[in-house]
C-alpha cells in the first residue's frame, strides 16, 4: 500500500498540472528550434471539469515576438501548419490535447535562445474560466506521441506570418 501512494505521488510530481475555475493543465512541455528568432511549440491537455463548454481563446508570453495557436492540415498530401484565431473548444466535462502534429501553441520570434530545462511564462485565456497562468518547462528530448510522428516532415510553412528577425 506505501509503495502505491509513493509511485502515486511520483506520477503526480512529474507532470506538473495547472488548474483554474474548472480548467485543468496537465503535462505541459515546449520544444524550441535555434536560437533567438527562431519558432518554438507548446503542447500541453486541457481538461474542462467544468459542466459548461468553455474555448481557449488566447495565447501570450513575452518569450517570443508572436504567440498563436495553430493547426495541422492536410491537403492533397502536403501538411500545413495554420493559425487558429478562433481557439480550441474544450467540452464539457471533456478534454482536448495540444500535441505534435495537431492542435498546438506557436512561438514565433524567440526572443531568447531556449534550451532544455528553461521554463516559458505562458498566459492562457479562457472564454468561461478566464486566465490560467504556467510555467512551460523547455524538453527537447521528449519523444513525439505515435500519431504524430513524422507529422512535421515536409510541411508547408509558406501561410505563417513569420515576425522579421
Amino acid at each position: 500500500m506505501r509503495l502505491t501512494s509513493l509511485i502515486a505521488a511520483a506520477i503526480l510530481c512529474a507532470a506538473p498540472a495547472f488548474a483554474h475555475d474548472g480548467v485543468h493543465i496537465e503535462n505541459p512541455y515546449a520544444r524550441a528550434n535555434g536560437g533567438i528568432g527562431a519558432t518554438g511549440a507548446i503542447f500541453f491537455e486541457i481538461i474542462n471539469h467544468a459542466d459548461v463548454d468553455d474555448r481557449l481563446i488566447g495565447v501570450a508570453s513575452d518569450i517570443a515576438e508572436k504567440v498563436e495557436m495553430h493547426t495541422h492540415t492536410e491537403s492533397n498530401g502536403v501538411m500545413s501548419m495554420d493559425a487558429v484565431p478562433e481557439g480550441f473548444a474544450v467540452a464539457a466535462l471533456q478534454a482536448h490535447a495540444l500535441q505534435r502534429g495537431g492542435d498546438h501553441i506557436m512561438l514565433m520570434g524567440l526572443r531568447k535562445a531556449l534550451k532544455n530545462g528553461d521554463s516559458i511564462p505562458l498566459t492562457l485565456t479562457f472564454e468561461h474560466a478566464g486566465e490560467v497562468k504556467l510555467d512551460v518547462p523547455v524538453d527537447n528530448a521528449r519523444k513525439p506521441e505515435a500519431a504524430a510522428m513524422g507529422a512535421m516532415e515536409g510541411m508547408d510553412h509558406s501561410k505563417m506570418d513569420m515576425p522579421a528577425n
